[in-house]
């Protein structure tokens, strides 16, 4: 009796595992993908009020949000990389299919021990990629892991953000009236008078926040 048949049980062939690891997969993409809406919804937010806060000439309050949107950015970036590793797992539990027909057993794969390593390592979908591990180890897909490799991301501390960076979100979001050195420019005219009460700038990033966890 192959391994995979010992962890799923009797009735359950190979191929059956392969698929079941697939749709797994799928379903943490669609997670990401709502995870990066979630982001984008937020981002937007947080850029009117700094608009809004530029008018105001509030300098800290656009930085401390520029920051957010720096962390978001770098978040939505490693999002992105997951998902073309999901979808790599994806192309090679097909190709174990098709070695399957043929040899009548699955592959051990260092590709896939590699990316799901990875991918065991990020917030958003850890726990599920660790459950997958463990499945694929049992299977003989891949080698144990040992536990030091699931340690999670950790997100880089407000102080470690490129100044630069900030500031050229600053100066993007604000149409030139900040950032580009972190001076204030002339404030535009505006033609009708804000009447917006100043943004909570606390609830703010705590929503972003709330994304991360």
């Amino acid at each position: 009796m192959s391994s995979v048949q010992k962890f799923f049980g009797k009735k359950t062939p190979p191929d059956e595992a392969v698929r079941k690891w697939r749709q797994s997969i799928r379903n943490q993409e669609r997670s990401l993908d709502r995870q990066l809406r979630g982001i984008e919804i937020e981002e937007a937010k947080v850029k009117k009020s700094m608009k809004l806060l530029a008018k105001k000439n509030d300098v800290k309050g656009c930085k401390s949000l520029a920051k957010e949107l720096v962390r978001s950015k770098k978040q939505k970036d490693r999002i992105y990389t997951s998902k073309a590793q999901l979808n790599s797992i994806v192309m090679q539990l097909q190709h174990q299919l098709a070695v399957l027909k043929v040899s009548g057993a699955l592959q051990k794969s260092t590709d896939i021990m590699k990316m799901v390593n990875q991918l065991a390592r990020l917030p958003e979908i850890s726990q599920a990629m660790q459950e997958l591990s463990m499945e694929m180890t049992k299977a003989g897909i891949i080698d144990e892991m040992i536990e030091d490799t699931f340690e999670t991301l950790e997100e880089s501390d407000v102080e470690d953000e490129a100044e630069e960076e900030v500031n050229k979100i600053l100066f993007e979001v604000t149409n030139g009236m900040l950032g580009e050195g972190g001076e204030v420019g002339e404030v535009l005219p505006t033609k009708e008078e804000v009447v917006e009460e100043e943004p909570e700038l606390n609830e703010m990033q705590a929503r972003l926040q709330a994304l991360k966890t």
